[in-house]
């Protein structure tokens, strides 16, 4: 049997199911819990999107500290050596925002079930219904890599020209016509790639192929020589979007965690 850690960063329902098993995957289903008792993954672990991010209203979808993570992801089973492979039923959200947070944690080894649950159903694979735990261990959150970035960070890198702003919110919101925050509009400077966009719904929400997206991006100024600082509502469609530029080759990438939730909320903070 193949080793966990070799699996690539987006991995497919017939890579993972041959896995299924192994001692050092952990597979997590971060869906509600009423769809996890229905029917999940085997040997998928739950857990509660709300556990992974820290909320100082109005801004939604900041980081928990080290010891919150330290206690999820202990809960979970996780060791240095364990292999996450995430999914979820929305597209990838909610399993892209505990991948980012490992990545951030400097956790080595995680991939994302492309398609989620809709994939893996689509192609008749096994499910099951029972509660799955494993032994707690001692996970300990020690230091950060910086791949987060914060609204200070934002401001300096305003108009910068190898800096682009990627906004993975709908044009609605790019544009300021549906309003979340004190304030509607965009970072200014930012791009506009709605987080839907990589998915192609005719194939269960899997990414659109790797040639499609380079195009998409790069008619957008979205390329591989900038830093690309991918922003939404809360960090949770964006840290998608980080995945799909990490999973293209992007090094340099960083999430805005307070996203516009902070900005758009923020009393001076310029925005378009």
């Amino acid at each position: 049997m193949m080793n966990p850690s070799l699996l690539p960063l987006v991995v497919e329902p017939a890579q993972l199911e041959s896995l299924l098993g192994h001692e050092h995957l952990l597979i997590v289903d971060l869906r509600k819990p009423e769809s996890y008792a229905a029917s999940h993954i085997p040997g998928a672990i739950p857990l509660d999107y709300a556990h992974i991010v820290a909320s100082r209203a109005p801004v939604m979808g900041l980081l928990p500290d080290d010891a919150q993570l330290s206690t999820v992801f202990s809960r979970l089973g996780l060791t240095p050596q364990t292999h996450v492979v995430a999914y979820d039923d929305e597209g990838g959200g909610r399993a892209a925002r505990l991948l980012w947070t490992l990545e951030l944690i400097a956790h080595p080894h995680y991939s994302l079930l492309n398609g989620g649950i809709h994939a893996w159903v689509a192609e008749y694979r096994a499910v099951d219904n029972r509660l799955k735990q494993r032994p707690p261990t001692d996970y300990r959150v020690a230091g950060k890599k910086p791949i987060a970035a914060d609204l200070a960070h934002i401001r300096a890198h305003l108009h910068d020209p190898h800096v682009v702003l990627v906004d993975a919110r709908s044009a609605q919101e790019y544009s300021g016509q549906k309003r979340l925050a004190e304030r509607g509009g965009h970072i200014p400077g930012a791009v506009n790639f709605d987080w839907v966009q990589a998915m192609d719904p005719q194939n269960h929400l899997r990414l659109i192929p790797a040639d499609r997206l380079r195009v998409q991006l790069a008619q957008r100024g979205i390329t591989p020589d900038k830093e690309a600082i991918v922003y939404c509502q809360t960090h949770h469609r964006s840290a998608h979007t980080y995945l799909v530029l990490k999973n293209l080759g992007y090094t340099r990438i960083r999430g805005y965690p307070g996203s516009w939730a902070e900005w758009g909320n923020h009393p001076d903070t310029p925005i378009e």
